[in-house]
């Protein structure tokens, strides 16, 4: 497995928002988070990146132990998170916002070639480069924050909550992209609300409830449980 995370535990205060989560990542495809608000999904996605500091358990990316190390050295190792809620930079343009996802890299020819990638995987941002980032729609603003972490050159991608508070088909649109993402051989860890969504995009999924791995399992086998279906999949 490509990452490995070992019954890991993250309190706040006295209060346990992790409790022995583990789960694990092999280098293709993409794998899912789905549960309830405060489930601790959010909270998995910052343990990896090493922001959040565990009390317990160990996390391992292609063999080495990482968790203690600060995030920027995470994200030097291969990993790269999109956070929830996009958080793009919005006075600075498409293209200034694209940059700063390669400030760890030094070789400005490789950028240069990161940059034209992401171009073309994202034509809309090649057409808004000189756009301020505050005027660009929701669904343009996920694509550019996607986009920013594809510029460090990552080994796997972490993604939470792509789709919130997009429209249908910017859903559609997002989905389509996570998908080719993972088609590049990036693998990618996705949490999702809509779960419907999730379960149709994975190859493997885990529920998380109350801090815990509920349930995991092949994705199209998650989505057929009746658990999941009454608690997620509204039906």
């Amino acid at each position: 497995m490509l990452l490995e995370v070992r019954g890991i535990e993250v309190r706040y205060q006295k209060t346990a928002a992790l409790k022995g989560v583990s789960m694990a990542v092999p280098p293709g495809g993409i794998v899912t988070i789905i549960g309830a608000n405060g489930a601790g999904k959010t909270t998995t996605l910052r343990a990896i990146s090493g922001l959040e500091p565990l009390t317990r358990g160990e996390i391992r990316f292609d063999d080495t132990r990482i968790d203690g190390l600060a995030p920027e050295e995470i994200v030097r190792r291969g990993i790269a998170q999109v956070p929830e809620g996009r958080r793009v930079f919005p006075d600075l343009t498409v293209e200034e916002n694209l940059h700063t996802g390669a400030f760890l890299r030094a070789d400005k020819a490789a950028v240069q070639g990161s940059l034209m990638e992401v171009f073309d995987h994202f034509p809309r941002l090649a057409e808004r480069r000189r756009q301020w980032a505050r005027s660009m729609s929701g669904g343009e603003q996920q694509m550019l924050a996607i986009g920013r972490a594809l510029m460090s050159s990552p080994r796997m991608l972490l993604l939470d909550e792509p789709s919130m508070g997009l429209s249908p088909v910017m859903v559609q649109e997002i989905a389509k992209i996570v998908t080719d993402i993972s088609g590049r051989g990036i693998p990618v860890v996705l949490v999702e609300q809509n779960a419907e969504m999730a379960l149709r995009l994975a190859q493997y999924a885990y529920v998380l409830e109350t801090g815990a791995v509920a349930l995991e399992g092949p994705a199209a086998d998650l989505h057929e449980n009746a658990h999941v279906r009454r608690a997620y999949l509204g039906g």
